[in-house]
C-alpha cells in the first residue's frame, strides 16, 4: 500500500509523463502536417516530396528548394555533403528568410543541421506564417473592416474550415491541437 508522500510522487510523475505524451503527439501533428504543406508546395514546382521532415531538412537543400518556390529566385546551394556544406546551405536560407522579412527568434544554422524538431518546427511555422497566412491576410484585410489582425485571421480560418463539419475553430490554441484545422486551412 503506498503513503501520502509515494502516491503524489507517482501522482506528480504520472502528470509529468502525461503532458510529455501530449507534447510529442503535438509535435507529430505539426511534422506530419508541415510535411504536408512542403509536399504540397514541391508538388507545384515538380520537386520530389520529402519523407522525414528532420532528416530531409538537416542539409538545408530542401529548405533552399522551397524557398526558391515560396520566392520565386533561383538560389545556390552547395552539393556536398559535409556538415560544412549543410550549415552553409541553412544559413543561406537564413539569410534569405531575413531578407524577407521573416522573424525567427533564436534559430541557428546548427539547431536545423543537428535536426532539432523543436526548433525545425518553428522554422517551418515561421516560413508557412510568412508565405501561407500573411499572403491571405493581405487578400481579405481589404474586404473585412476589423482591425485587430487576429479577429481577421480566425474570421477567415471559420470561413475556409467551414465545409468541414469536424472541424470548429474557436481560437488559436485548442481548436488547433488535432491538426485538423490546419489541415483544413491548406
Amino acid at each position: 500500500m503506498l503513503c501520502q508522500g509515494e502516491m503524489e510522487e507517482t501522482s506528480v510523475a504520472t502528470d509529468g509523463a502525461s503532458r510529455e505524451s501530449q507534447a510529442d503527439e503535438h509535435n507529430d501533428v505539426q511534422k506530419k502536417t508541415f510535411t504536408k504543406w512542403i509536399n504540397a508546395r514541391f508538388s507545384k514546382s515538380g520537386k520530389p516530396p520529402i519523407s522525414d521532415m528532420f532528416s530531409d531538412l538537416k542539409d538545408g537543400r530542401k529548405l533552399l528548394d522551397l524557398l526558391e518556390g515560396l520566392t520565386g529566385t533561383s538560389l545556390p546551394k552547395e552539393r556536398g555533403s559535409t556538415r560544412v556544406h549543410a550549415l552553409n546551405n541553412v544559413n543561406r536560407v537564413l539569410q534569405v528568410l531575413h531578407q524577407n522579412n521573416v522573424d525567427l527568434v533564436n534559430i541557428g544554422g546548427t539547431d536545423i543541421v543537428d535536426g532539432n524538431p523543436k526548433l525545425t518546427l518553428g522554422l517551418l511555422w515561421s516560413i508557412i506564417l510568412h508565405w501561407q497566412v500573411k499572403d491571405v491576410m493581405k487578400d481579405i484585410m481589404s474586404d473585412l473592416q476589423q482591425t485587430n489582425s487576429e479577429k481577421i485571421l480566425l474570421s477567415w480560418v471559420r470561413q475556409t474550415t467551414r465545409p468541414y463539419s469536424q472541424v470548429n475553430v474557436l481560437n488559436f490554441t485548442t481548436s488547433w491541437t488535432d491538426g485538423l484545422a490546419f489541415n483544413a486551412v491548406l
